[in-house]
C-alpha cells in the first residue's frame, strides 16, 4: 500500500473524512525545533493533505501529517480549515517548480514538493476544492502556471467546444430547412403549373370535340 493510501486509511477514514489529495514536502527554510513530541531529534517525512468530511455540511481542511524514521505509522500534526487559507503561491508561473508557499490566517509555510508534477496535481485538486466548497472568501492563487488551473480551463474549453458544435449543428439544420423550404416551394410551383397545363389541355380537348 502506498504512503498516501495508508494516510487516508489511518488518519482520515477513522474520523469519517475523505482524503482528496496529498503532497510530500520538505521545508525550504529549516525551523529550529529543540525537541520533538517523540522525545528527541529525528528524521521524518512530511505530507500536506487535503480532506473533506463525509457528513453534511461538508467541511474541508488541510492537515500536516508526519511519519518519523523507524515508524510505519503516520501522525496528525497541524490542521487548518480550508477557509483559513488566504494565499497559495506557486513561486514561478513560467516553469515547472516544486516550490510553493501556503499562507493561513495564523501560519506561513514555505515548502518544496517531492516533484513539480506532484505539486501541480495537488494545486489542481486544491483549487477545485476551494471553488467547490468555499462560497464567501476564496484564497488567492498567485504565481501559478495556467495548467494548475487546468481543471476549470478544460471544463470551459469543453463547454465552448460543445457550444460551438451545437451552433454549427443548428446552423446546418436551419440551412437544410431553408433548402427544403425552397424545394417545397419549387415542387408546389411545378404542381400548380402541371395542374394549369392539365386544365388548359382539357379545355382545348373539349373545344375540339365541339
Amino acid at each position: 500500500m502506498s504512503a498516501k493510501s495508508t494516510i487516508s486509511k489511518e488518519i482520515f477514514a477513522p474520523l469519517d473524512e475523505r482524503m482528496l489529495g496529498a503532497v510530500q514536502v520538505k521545508r525550504r527554510t529549516k525551523k529550529k525545533i529543540p525537541f520533538l513530541a517523540t522525545g528527541g531529534q529525528g528524521e521524518y517525512l512530511t505530507y500536506i493533505c487535503l480532506s473533506v468530511t463525509n457528513k453534511k455540511p461538508t467541511q474541508a481542511s488541510i492537515t500536516k501529517v508526519k511519519q518519523f524514521e523507524g515508524s510505519t505509522s503516520f501522525v496528525r500534526r497541524s490542521q487548518w480549515m480550508l477557509e483559513q487559507l488566504r494565499q497559495v503561491n506557486g513561486i514561478d508561473p513560467n516553469r515547472d517548480s516544486a516550490e510553493f508557499d501556503l499562507l493561513f490566517e495564523n501560519a506561513f509555510d514555505q515548502w518544496v514538493a517531492s516533484t513539480a508534477s506532484e505539486k501541480c496535481t495537488f494545486f489542481q485538486i486544491l483549487h477545485h476544492t476551494c471553488q467547490r466548497y468555499l462560497t464567501d472568501r476564496k484564497p488567492e492563487f498567485i504565481n501559478c502556471q495556467s495548467k494548475i488551473m487546468g481543471g476549470n480551463s478544460i471544463l470551459h474549453s469543453a463547454a465552448d467546444s460543445v457550444s460551438s458544435a451545437v451552433q454549427k449543428a443548428s446552423q446546418a439544420l436551419n440551412e437544410r430547412g431553408e433548402r427544403l423550404g425552397r424545394a417545397e416551394e419549387k415542387t408546389e410551383d411545378l404542381k400548380n403549373s402541371a395542374q394549369q397545363f392539365a386544365e388548359t389541355a382539357h379545355k382545348l380537348a373539349m373545344k375540339h370535340k365541339c
